[in-house]
C-alpha cells in the first residue's frame, strides 16, 4: 500500500496517537458497523442482481438491525475489541472466524427454526462470507498501515538507525518489538543464508548479503549493527564481527537465548557486545556428580570469599545445596557484597560471614571447629603481580604463610577436603607472586604425603579469568569509555582466558577427583594476544584505532612474562574423567626439608629482609627466574639444590 506524504502522515498520526484506548475501541466498533452495512448491502446486491436494492432492504430493516446486534455481541463475546490492532498477530483471524460463524448460526436458528426471520437463506450465507472477508481484510489493512505509519513518521526523529544481522525468527521479533520505540529505527536485514537475500521480510525491510554491508552503509547510513542471533556461538560471533571491523561502527546484540527463555529480559533489550562473549570457549557440560561430591549436604568454607574466584565459588556452591556455607574474607566491603547477594538469591541457604585474616590461626581454627567444616576452598591470595613485586614480604606472608596456616588448621580440625586455587604464574615464575604461589603448591604437595592425615589435598592451577578485579578487560573498557589511550606492556604479550563461572565449576570438579596432592590443570583453550584484544574492544565500541583512540606500548612491568604456562614438565600430565581437566605430577620438597626452608623464608618476610627473602625464595623454587640483580645469585644457589620428585 502506498503511503501519503510525510506531512499528511504526521498530521494523521498526531490526531490518532492521543486517542485513549476506549476512543480507539469505539472507532473500531464504528468501522465494523459500517462494514456490516456494506456486507448486507453487497449481499442483497449479489442476491437480486440490482445496483440499488434499497426497496428489498427496507422490507427487513428491523431484522437487519437485529442481525447487527447479534454480530456485535458475538464480536464482544470473542473479545475482538480487546487487543490493540497494531500488536495483534494472525491468531486474531481465528477469533473473528468464530465470531462470524456464531452470529450466522444464531441468525439461521432464529430464521428457520423459530419462523421469525423471513430474510432469504442465501442473503445470510453471502452476508457471513462478506462480513468475514471485510472485517479481516480491513483489520489487516489497518494493522499494516498503522505499523508502517509509525515507522514512517518516527524514522525522521529516531536516535539510532539499525542494521539487523540475522533475518530469522529473532530478527523478525526484534523488528516487531522496536516498531513503537522512538529510539531505534531498523533500516534493513543482512543474513548469511543466500536463500533469503533480496526477499522482503517484514515492514518493508529487505534481506541483503553480508558482502553488501559497506554499500548498504552508504545507502542507508545506519548507526549500529545488531546481531539478532541469540543462540550463536562465540566462535561464529567473532567471525561476524571480524567481517564488520572495517566499518568502525558499534556492534550490539540481543539477549542470549537462555536470557530470553528464562524471562529475565525481552528480545528488544539491545546491549553492547562484551568482549568476554568473544573470548569464552565452548564449555563442556559440568558433571553434576563431581560438582556435588564435596559440596552437597556438606559444610563448606571458602577463604577469600569476596574475591573474583572466591565469590563465584560461593555462588556455584550455593546452587549445589550445601548443608552450610561459610564465607571467610578480610575485606569488609567485598564480604558484605557477596553475603547480601547470597541472601537475596538463596534465601534458604544457611550461611555465615566471617571477617578474618587467613594468618590468624586461632580464629580460623575456632571457626572450623565450631561449624565442623568438611570442605575448604582456599582462594585467598594476593594476585596482582606489580603490587606483590613491590611488596614481596606482604605477598609471602599472605600467599605462603596464609596457605600454610590454613592447611594446618584443616589438618588439625580433620577437614575432609582441601582445594588450593593456584595460578599459571606459578610455572617457571619470574615474579614474587608466581613464586609465592609455587611455594604454596609445594606446601600442599608435601603435607599430602604426611602419614595419618585425614585431609585430602588438591591443587587446581589455571590462567586468567575474564572480568576479574584488576584484569585487562575491565581496565581497557574503562579507558575506552574515558576516551583515553589503551596501554599494553608488550605487543606480543599473550594470556589464557576463561570465564569466572566456568573456572569455579572446574575447580569444584577437579577437587572432587583428588586422591591426595595432585596438581590439576584446567584446559585454557587458545592463548589471546593482549594487543589483539585491545583492537577488538576498540572496534566493538565503534571507534577507529589511530584516529579515535590509540594503543600505547609501555614495556613489560617488573616480573611480567610474555607467555604463561600451565606445566613445569609437560611429560607428567595425564587425562582425567573430565575432558577439560588434566592431572600433573610436579616435583616438590619433602616436608622435613621444606619446613626448615619455610622458617627462613617467613622470618625474612616478618623482618622485611627483602634481599634474603628473595634469595631464599630462589632456593625453594629452583625454576624461579627473577628479572633483577639476584639472577646470578639464584643460579649459584640452584646448582647446589636437590629436588625431591613427586612420590
Amino acid at each position: 500500500m502506498r503511503l501519503p506524504s510525510k506531512r499528511l502522515l504526521n498530521g494523521i498520526y498526531s490526531i490518532y496517537r492521543p486517542l485513549s484506548r476506549r476512543q480507539k475501541r469505539y472507532l473500531l466498533i464504528a468501522t465494523d458497523i459500517f462494514l456490516f452495512c456494506l456486507s448486507i448491502y453487497l449481499a442483497f446486491f449479489l442476491r437480486f442482481e440490482t445496483l440499488l436494492p434499497f426497496s428489498e432492504i427496507s422490507k427487513y430493516t428491523g431484522l437487519i438491525f437485529t442481525l447487527f446486534v447479534i454480530k456485535l455481541l458475538a464480536f464482544r463475546f470473542k473479545r475482538i475489541y480487546s487487543p490493540i490492532i497494531r500488536y495483534t498477530d494472525v491468531e486474531f483471524l481465528g477469533n473473528i472466524l468464530q465470531a462470524v460463524f456464531f452470529s450466522s448460526i444464531t441468525s439461521i436458528v432464529l430464521a428457520y427454526f423459530q419462523g421469525l426471520w423471513p430474510i432469504p437463506r442465501s442473503i445470510l450465507i453471502i452476508d457471513a462470507f462478506l462480513t468475514l472477508f471485510l472485517v479481516i481484510g480491513v483489520r489487516l489493512l489497518i494493522r499494516s498501515w498503522l505499523q508502517n505509519l509509525i515507522v514512517y513518521t518516527q524514522s525522521s526523529r529516531c536516535q539510532e538507525r539499525l542494521l539487523i544481522y540475522g533475518a530469522g525468527r529473532a530478527g523478525y521479533q526484534l523488528v516487531r518489538a522496536l516498531l513503537n520505540d522512538p529510539h531505534y529505527c531498523p533500516v534493513a536485514f543482512v543474513d548469511d543464508n543466500q536463500e533469503l537475500h533480496w526477499q522482503t521480510v517484514v515492514k518493508g525491510l529487505k534481506v541483503y548479503s553480508p558482502k553488501n554491508i559497506s554499500k548498504l552503509w552508504h545507502q542507508k547510513k545506519f548507526d549500529t549493527v545488531i546481531l539478532a542471533m541469540p543462540s550463536i556461538t562465540s566462535k561464529n560471533k567473532l567471525r561476524i564481527i571480524e567481517k564488520l571491523q572495517d566499518l568502525s561502527i558499534p556492534v550490539k546484540t540481543t539477549p542470549t537465548l537462555g536470557e530470553i527463555l528464562s524471562g529475565k529480559v525481552e528480545i528488544q533489550k539491545i546491549r553492547n557486545i562484551d568482549i568476554t562473549e568473544l573470548l569464552q570457549r565452548e564449555e563442556v557440560a559440568p558433571d553434576t556428580k563431581l560438582l556435588q561430591k564435596q559440596v552437597k549436604d556438606k559444610v563448606v568454607l571458602v577463604t577469600g570469599a569476596g574475591g573474583s574466584i572466591g565469590s563465584e565459588l560461593c555462588r556455584q556452591i550455593a546452587i549445589q545445596q550445601p548443608k552450610c556455607l561459610i564465607l571467610y574474607e578480610l575485606n569488609e566491603l567485598a564480604l558484605y557484597k557477596i553475603d547480601i547477594e547470597l541472601s537475596e538469591n538463596f534465601p534458604y541457604l544457611q550461611r555465615y560471614a566471617y571477617l578474618g585474616n587467613i594468618i590468624n590461626q586461632n580464629y580460623l581454627k575456632a571457626i572450623l571447629i565450631r561449624h565442623q567444616v568438611e570442605t575448604v576452598y582456599h582462594a585467598a591470595a594476593y594476585k596482582h603481580v606489580p603490587l606483590v613485586e613491590a611488596n614481596p614480604a606482604r605477598g609471602i606472608e599472605n600467599n605462603v604463610l596464609g596457605t600454610l596456616i590454613t592447611a594446618r588448621c584443616a589438618i588439625d580440625c580433620q577437614v575432609n577436603n582441601f582445594v588450593l586455587i593456584s595460578t599459571d604464574k606459578a610455572v617457571r615464575p619470574t615474579n614474587v607472586m608466581g613464586a609465592s604461589k609455587r611455594v604454596a603448591e609445594m606446601i600442599i604437595q608435601a603435607l599430602a604425603t604426611q602419614p595419618k592425615i585425614i585431609t585430602r589435598f588438591a591443587i587446581v592451577r589455571f590462567g586468567n579469568v575474564l572480568n576479574s578485579s584488576g584484569s585487562v578487560v575491565p581496565r581497557f573498557r574503562n579507558l575506552i569509555a574515558q576516551g583515553k589511550s589503551i596501554t599494553v606492556t608488550h605487543k606480543d604479550i599473550t594470556r589464557y582466558f576463561m570465564s569466572i563461572p566456568e573456572a569455579a565449576r572446574l575447580v569444584m570438579q577437579a577437587g572432587a577427583m583428588a586422591k591426595g596432592g595432585e596438581v590439576f590443570l584446567l584446559e585454557m583453550g587458545e592463548p589471546v594476544r593482549i594487543y589483539d584484544l585491545a583492537e577488538k574492544m576498540i572496534r566493538l565500541s565503534g571507534l577507529k584505532l589511530g584516529h579515535d583512540i590509540d594503543i600505547e606500548i609501555t614495556g613489560l612491568r617488573p616480573g611480567e612474562k610474555l607467555y604463561e604456562e600451565l606445566l613445569i614438565e609437560g611429560k607428567n600430565v595425564r587425562p582425567t574423567e573430565h575432558p577439560k581437566i588434566f592431572c600433573a605430577r610436579e616435583h616438590f620438597w619433602e616436608w622435613e626439608i621444606l619446613e626448615s626452608e619455610l622458617d627462613i623464608l617467613l622470618e625474612n618476610a616478618r623482618t622485611n629482609n627483602i634481599e634474603e627473602l628473595l634469595i631464599e625464595l630462589c632456593r625453594i623454587v629452583p625454576e624461579y627466574q627473577p628479572k633483577n640483580s639476584l639472577s646470578k645469585t639464584k643460579v649459584e644457589i640452584n646448582s647446589k639444590t636437590e629436588i625431591v620428585p613427586f612420590n
